[in-house]
């Protein structure tokens, strides 16, 4: 007899709060001044993403073109599924010591998940996520972006 007024019970709370549920969707169907939903690919030049939105990885470079990126590796080493690949040079400086800089930051837009563990983990905030989001491309290699510029530099200073 218990379990058969427990089963009821159950039955009753789901309907109830199936009931709940459906009175706040009836309500914003039937407001005029309710718009929920963008109209998205209408508004595609007024739409503004928001800035905690993670588009794709992106290194911010300065007016001189420069990184804040040393090369470390750390984005590399944090990424759980091997989207980002740090390829670095030595070089040897006026005064004779061998130093590790940035020869190319690949990044494959394509395999990444977006989990943000390379921008949180990287000791000189050399990343950033930018708001772009749209990436249909009938090509996927196109989808593999070298993320330092040509030309770039680390910026003076940010050295290790």
């Amino acid at each position: 007899m218990r379990s058969i007024i427990n089963y009821l019970k159950d039955i009753f709370l789901g309907v109830w709060s199936l009931l709940k549920g459906m009175k706040v969707t009836a309500s914003y169907f039937f407001s005029p001044g309710a718009i929920v939903t963008e109209k998205y690919p209408e508004n595609r030049k007024d739409l503004v993403m928001l800035e905690r939105s993670k588009g794709e990885l992106i290194m911010p470079h300065n007016d001189n073109n420069e990184h804040q990126c040393t090369g470390c590796g750390i984005c590399k080493i944090n990424c759980p599924n091997g989207t980002i690949e740090v390829v670095t040079k030595t070089i040897t400086t006026e005064d004779s010591k061998n130093k590790k800089i940035l020869d190319k930051h690949i990044y494959w837009l394509g395999k990444c998940t977006f989990c943000g563990l390379c921008v949180k983990n990287c000791p000189s905030n050399a990343l950033a996520f930018s708001t772009k989001f749209e990436h249909a491309v009938f090509n996927k290699t196109l989808l593999t972006k070298v993320l330092n510029q040509p030309g770039s530099q680390l910026t003076k200073g940010a050295d290790q």
